[in-house]
């Protein structure tokens, strides 16, 4: 158990800070379900619009910590291609 002040404090920092990045990672997930659920469907302009409602939300991601840069850019260059192959 934490002893010192700063010890205590930086145990509650670390709380808030778990809870606002598992909220995070959470949205982005939904995002990402809300696409893989387009692409399924096979509608191409769905997926567009998933997808395009979907980055922002994993570039902020990356802006704060909550996932790696290099994933993000994966993640959305294999959705991109993924959606691209959806024949009209």
């Amino acid at each position: 158990m934490a002893n010192t002040a700063s010890a205590r404090k930086r145990i509650r920092q670390t709380e808030k800070r778990t809870i606002r990045n598992r909220a995070r990672r959470s949205r982005v997930r939904t995002f990402l379900r809300k696409v893989e659920a387009a692409i399924a469907t096979g509608d191409k302009t769905q997926a567009q619009e998933a997808f395009k409602s979907a980055q922002p939300e994993l570039q902020r991601a990356a802006t704060k910590g909550v996932l790696h840069s290099n994933t993000v850019a994966r993640k959305l260059s294999r959705l991109s291609a993924r959606i691209k192959s959806i024949s009209v």
